[in-house]
């Protein structure tokens, strides 16, 4: 006996949503547990639960995924359950008024969540308009103008078999499964593929400050980088890991422990087809926010200008191949890898490749990229907080504040 994570994906996200209706894919995704034509909402959360099971869904900027972990004497039932709910929601009226009551308390729970805020203001700032900065919950204005009919076209247009992935990992028989998804999804209706997000064409640079009551100021310092498919990736990996991810890090010795300057310090990654985003976050009090800010800026520049002294780079690989061999040890994470490159229409890299991939990056590439991502002049950053602290800085690269340059 053993388990398998099983999931069905549709190439269509928040970055594709209709004009004026940002949100509206993340309310078909609540929408569709609402109830289908064979499940009622109450049998559709008992239908796995009771075998022990999961069944979840998400929504990101370019897909939306409907997930399932269950015993694998369970996958033709988990199988059948996923494609009831990508094929026949029933989408009514009478729930679509409790569903927008759902996300309006999503959002405020963003609202209420400071270091989750900070992260949305900087993306729709830095983006200029362009769907990877809009909220993928929506807004208040645009989640209550979305209307049923809204949502039937939005499923009839994008719950159909040329956006669709359906893929499974762990304890399971390759042809067995395949056998299921064609028994299951094989009726659906092909379509027409989504068309893809456009690519940015702007992003903003500079220092700005929202101001807003509260304890810590949160800031985030971000630079567009190229997408996911992009070969330097693999170099960001590790510029990442080295700077912010993990206790040894740079940031984390330099900010916490040698200034005590915050407690919660990191760099993250966001990647999507055409760009991506490379950054840091850190929550500091009001008072030191601009001391944490130049120390920031001082640790990046060092990597930017020497990139990884002596076996440091070495430590890092090893590090990051550690980290994410470690991290794929559940079937969930490794169907959740196996989808990424269809829906992004990749080829399959083996994991056994990937330590290849990692200990191919070479000094000079972490300087090169290193030097692009973090120079002078390429972050934008973002400080949400009581009063104006990061502006205060006088950062001299960026002497006229925010600006907006051509990618």
């Amino acid at each position: 006996m053993g388990s398998v994570a099983v999931g069905a994906w549709l190439r269509h996200g928040s970055a594709l949503d209709p004009s004026g209706l940002t949100g509206a894919s993340h309310l078909l995704e609540h929408m569709v547990f609402r109830g289908t034509g064979n499940r009622s909402r109450r049998q559709i959360a008992a239908a796995l639960e009771g075998l022990g099971g999961s069944l979840n869904a998400y929504t990101g900027r370019e897909h939306t995924g409907y997930e399932a972990r269950v015993l694998d004497r369970h996958l033709g039932t988990a199988v059948e359950v996923l494609s009831d709910l990508v094929r026949n929601p029933l989408l009514r009226d009478e729930d679509l008024h409790r569903e927008k009551e759902v996300v309006f308390e999503e959002i405020a729970a963003v609202e209420d969540t400071p270091d989750d805020l900070v992260f949305e203001r900087h993306g729709r700032r830095m983006w200029c308009g362009h769907p990877y900065g809009s909220p993928i919950l929506g807004t208040r204005q645009t989640v209550a103008a979305i209307t049923r009919a809204d949502l039937v076209e939005l499923h009839r247009r994008t719950y159909v078999g040329a956006n669709l992935v359906v893929a499974a990992a762990g304890r399971v028989d390759h042809n067995s499964f395949r056998a299921m998804a064609e028994e299951w999804f094989g009726g659906l209706e092909q379509g027409t593929a989504a068309a893809p997000v456009v690519a940015p064409r702007d992003a903003r640079l500079g220092v700005d400050d929202v101001h807003r009551d509260s304890a810590q100021t949160h800031i985030v310092v971000g630079s567009p980088v190229p997408g996911a498919s992009h070969p330097d990736r693999y170099a960001l990996l590790l510029i990442s890991a080295a700077l912010g991810g993990g206790m040894s890090s740079r940031l984390f010795q330099r900010i916490r422990e040698e200034l005590a300057l915050a407690y919660s310090i990191f760099t993250f990654q966001a990647l999507y087809t055409h760009a991506g985003l490379f950054g840091v976050y850190l929550g500091t009090r009001p008072a030191w926010a601009a001391a944490a800010l130049v120390a920031v800026d001082e640790v990046s520049a060092a990597v930017a200008g020497d990139g990884l002294h002596g076996d440091e780079l070495d430590r890092t690989k090893e590090q990051v191949k550690g980290e994410i061999v470690l991290s794929l040890e559940s079937p969930a994470a490794r169907v959740g890898r196996l989808a990424g490159f269809a829906l992004r229409n990749e080829p399959w890299i083996p994991m056994d490749l990937f330590p290849d991939l990692i200990d191919g990056v070479t000094k000079c590439d972490i300087v090169r990229v290193a030097s692009e991502v973090l120079g002078p002049g390429r972050r934008y950053v973002l400080s949400l907080g009581p009063q104006s602290s990061a502006r205060s800085v006088g950062v001299p690269h960026d002497p006229d504040g925010a600006r907006t340059v051509r990618l």
